[in-house]
């Protein structure tokens, strides 16, 4: 009897185990209907699907930074640089840009991380299919990774660009900002920064705001800092929200702490403001030292005594 039981049992289960599955055998609820899994491949697929009634294409990616303002050519002295470029796409990806600056006008040399695009347009994808094939900007290059070279009106400004795909034969839009911030500050014509000078700024203590970008993103300085200007230049103090820096990099410079008790203070020159200020700061924090490049903005808006 109690193995007649025990089969009756596995009977009833396999029944019910059964109602509740599909063909497939993936269990299913007839009270609950919850949303379809995403897979990576299906991720993937969509990605990369564009066709001419509907366009599918990676999320939008922020460009710039709060608070940028046009840089033009004539702030930025004749030469080559290797700069950054944001995209907001990634299926339209950067992987080397050279700025060229010569007869007060920019242009560069962007090196693709494929060969997926035949033509560049410095607009709009409407105003793409609408110009002149005149107008369009051809791939150099035409191995794995081609090359276009384009004209830049201002860095550290929202550029629209459409780029045609061999492919699919559509404009696809894109928008790009050729980032100041990554050149090197000899690049720069004197006008290119709110000095002390520009801000009237007389000798004393003052208090500004200043932001913090860079590393992981969990590192942090205290807002505002301390800004002193002695003889005519500009000092700020830097607080870290922990005591694991141990030297800071500015301008080339190798700066020590004043103090590393509760936490990192350093007194750092200040070249200029409303600007991303390049840096670099050794932490402590990790198994070896490991110097970690930010960027510090203080804002000339807020410098108060």
């Amino acid at each position: 009897m109690k193995k007649v039981a025990i089969f009756t049992a596995a009977v009833l289960l396999s029944a019910v185990f059964y109602s509740c599955t599909d063909n497939s055998g993936n269990v299913s609820d007839s009270k609950t209907t919850t949303a379809p899994q995403t897979t990576a491949a299906e991720t993937t697929s969509e990605l990369t699907t564009e066709t001419a009634t509907e366009k599918v294409t990676a999320a939008q990616l922020e460009v710039g930074y709060e608070g940028m303002k046009a840089v033009p050519a004539e702030s930025v002295k004749p030469g080559e640089y290797d700069i950054k470029v944001d995209s907001s796409s990634s299926m339209f990806k950067i992987t080397a840009c050279r700025l060229i600056v010569e007869d007060g006008k920019m242009t560069a040399k962007m090196t693709m991380s494929g060969s997926g695009y035949e033509y560049l347009y410095m607009g709009t994808e409407e105003e793409a299919a609408k110009a002149a094939e005149s107008d369009r900007i051809a791939a150099e290059n035409a191995g794995e990774a081609v090359e276009f070279t384009v004209p830049v009106e201002a860095l550290d400004k929202e550029t629209d660009c459409a780029a045609f795909s061999r492919r699919k034969e559509q404009w696809y839009g894109r928008k790009l900002v050729f980032r100041a911030d990554s050149l090197p500050k000899e690049a720069f014509s004197g006008d290119m920064f709110v000095t002390v000078d520009s801000l009237s700024l007389e000798d004393g203590e003052y208090k500004v705001d200043v932001k913090l970008e860079g590393g992981s993103g969990k590192a942090s300085v205290q807002s505002p800092a301390k800004l002193e200007i002695k003889d005519g230049k500009a000092f700020a103090e830097i607080i870290w929200s922990s005591n694991k820096y141990d030297y800071m990099v500015v301008d080339g410079e190798k700066i020590m702490p004043v103090s590393m008790e509760e936490f990192s203070v350093f007194e750092i020159p200040v070249d200029g403001f409303d600007y991303k200020m390049s840096v670099a700061a050794d932490t402590t924090a990790m198994s070896t030292p490991h110097e970690i490049e930010y960027t510090l903005f203080f804002d000339s808006s807020s410098v108060n005594k």
